[in-house]
């Protein structure tokens, strides 16, 4: 599976021509915790290196990630182990090299972040970092700051260290298109910048190597823990350059999300898993705990499973929520454990301390994305990818509790390493390619977050995913109509860009859930209740079509084996 020598399938955003350009080595797309480290160490490695993202630099989802991240550094904990609880969670379809690379590069990272400036809790009487549980981990591996506000120590002290390092950064701009030469190689990046600062408007950063780390698609769900900045940028960035992506049907819902209404929309207060590795326990609201007998691990299974458990005890009580009970944890626990969380719930009018915490299931992280191999390459030459828009193959069919933050740090180094080591080989500015899709409304923003959340959520079936494929199709279509015979299309900008890359993620998860005829991790099918190795322990790789510019190309591998990224580069040996 490989690109042809020609720059992407031609489509690209309806934008104004770029009327200002910055060179580098380097461009970062994102500011979390993978995107800061892969520019830390390129700049470090003397490459000219621009960091672009979407809001400030602290305002990714890095900052948001509650519970902390995972490494075997306790007594006992091996990376084998760690591979073992990786490999369940991931229910099949994990890349075990790619695990094996995590688990065993991943301590080691850990101690390179906190040399780095990162101050994880540690405990009062031995000095040693403090490890907690999540769900699917046999052991205490998580790693946690400040409580419940572990994102927000790293995001910290990353944007800290890349202040201190001099790098270049452009904030508050939405990335639009991947410039690329006539053989299709990487040349850089079309962007938009927001408001008042140093650049303003549509403009270029010309590089041979761009490394996407924009973080999620969580946006195209109604109810999501994701900020408003996550809209599947770089995934349909990296698809209309001719990237292929993997896996996109993959989308973990996290099964305690604070239940604020049934018409509550947008990012929603996340009450972490670690509040459950603690100690809380799941209840119905007769206060029985619905997950025991359910699975070994009770409330602490993989998240697909305690997701499941709470949507069918729902059904079966007709009951939009359940509840996390942590009444037994006490006031001290609770504000010196987990502040965050307690501030989050108080600011509702809920008191965890004396009531049960009311919960649901809502959008939360992408297994899938922008298919690479363990050094971050894209099927594009000269296009990275890492953290969350990434498929590297560790997250299988559901994600590892706090694996996340991990498999950010460590893929971020590869990258940097290979880039230092084999610098892409781009030429010249990169050649201008005409718009050709619709842009979407802005409002379509929020009909593309209905129909997924009614047709492709928690529950999915033959019929809702019918029904949404065929709603997005209309959306697509109706654009397409006005543009091919009135020339008319949406007025470009943000709103509209976002609600055009959802669309564009939203058609591939559909289409990847559709042909996936089992349940298996976090994809759950009604309809095909079953987990179906003999037909299904396989990928599904996407891609457009550069013939036909509305088709998108679902192609089964062949076996589980996460197929090989092949990079049409000079050099023979570039694959997985």
């Amino acid at each position: 599976m490989s690109t042809t020598g020609t720059p992407g399938t031609g489509i690209r955003l309806h934008a104004p021509a770029p009327g200002w350009a910055v060179d580098a080595d380097v461009v970062v797309v994102g500011s979390g915790v993978a995107g800061l480290t892969a520019a830390l160490r390129c700049a470090a490695a003397g490459r000219r290196t621009v960091v672009v993202t979407k809001a400030r630099l602290d305002d990714g989802s890095t900052r948001w990630a509650q519970g902390g991240i995972a490494a075997a550094l306790g007594e006992g904990d091996t990376p084998g182990q760690h591979l073992d609880d990786t490999l369940v969670a991931g229910a099949g379809l994990c890349d075990e090299a790619a695990v094996r690379l995590l688990v065993t590069e991943g301590p080691d990272a850990v101690r390179r972040l906190i040399a780095a400036g990162a101050v994880f809790d540690t405990s009062a009487e031995t000095g040693e970092i403090e490890l907690t549980r999540e769900g699917g981990h046999h052991r205490r591996r998580i790693a946690h700051a400040g409580g419940d506000a572990t994102g927000a120590e790293i995001s910290r002290a990353l944007v800290e260290a890349v202040h201190a390092a001099g790098i270049r950064t452009v904030e508050n701009a939405l990335v639009l298109d991947l410039l690329q030469d006539a053989e299709g190689r990487t040349a850089g990046v079309t962007l938009h910048v927001m408001g008042e600062g140093q650049h303003d408007g549509v403009g270029a950063v010309h590089a041979p190597a761009v490394i996407l780390a924009t973080g999620g698609m969580g946006q195209v769900f109604s109810a999501t823990t994701n900020p408003s900045v996550s809209t599947g940028d770089g995934v349909a960035l990296a698809l209309r350059a001719g990237a292929e992506v993997s896996d996109l049907e993959f989308v973990q819902f996290h099964p305690t999300v604070l239940f604020l209404g049934p018409d509550a929309e947008g990012q929603q207060p996340l009450v972490s898993e670690a509040v459950r590795g603690e100690g809380a326990y799941l209840v119905d609201a007769d206060g029985v705990r619905f997950m025991v007998g359910q699975h070994e691990l009770a409330e602490l299974a993989p998240r697909d499973i305690v997701a499941k458990g709470i949507m069918r005890r729902m059904q079966e009580q007709g009951a939009r929520h359940m509840y996390l009970d942590a009444r037994h944890f006490g006031a001290r626990m609770w504000e010196h454990r987990f502040p965050t969380i307690l501030a989050a719930c108080r600011s509702h009018g809920i008191d965890p301390v004396t009531e049960p915490i009311p919960v649901a299931p809502a959008a939360h992280y992408a297994s899938g994305g922008v298919r690479t191999d363990l050094h971050g390459r894209t099927t594009v030459p000269g296009l990275y990818a890492c953290g969350e828009v990434a498929c590297t193959g560790v997250h299988g069919a559901n994600r590892l509790a706090s694996n996340s933050l991990l498999e950010g740090l460590v893929f971020a180094e590869r990258i940097a390493e290979d880039i230092v080591a084999n610098p892409p080989a781009g030429s010249g500015p990169g050649i201008p390619v005409p718009a050709t899709g619709p842009l979407q409304p802005a409002e379509a923003r929020y009909e593309i977050q209905r129909i997924m959340t009614d047709g492709a959520g928690v529950l999915r079936s033959a019929g809702s995913l019918d029904g949404a494929a065929e709603a997005l199709e209309t959306l697509y279509t109706t654009a397409l109509g006005e543009l091919e015979s009135q020339g008319k299309t949406a007025v470009p900008g943000v709103e509209t860009w976002e609600a055009t890359n959802l669309l564009c993620v939203a058609r591939v998860l559909v289409a990847a859930a559709q042909r996936r005829a089992e349940t298996r991790g976090c994809h759950w099918r009604e309809d095909h209740p079953d987990r179906d190795d003999a037909d299904w322990r396989r990928h599904l790789v996407v891609r457009l079509s550069a013939t036909e510019r509305r088709a998108l190309v679902v192609t089964p591998t062949d076996s589980a084996d996460f197929p090989p990224v092949h990079v049409p580069l000079d050099s023979p040996n570039l694959e997985h």
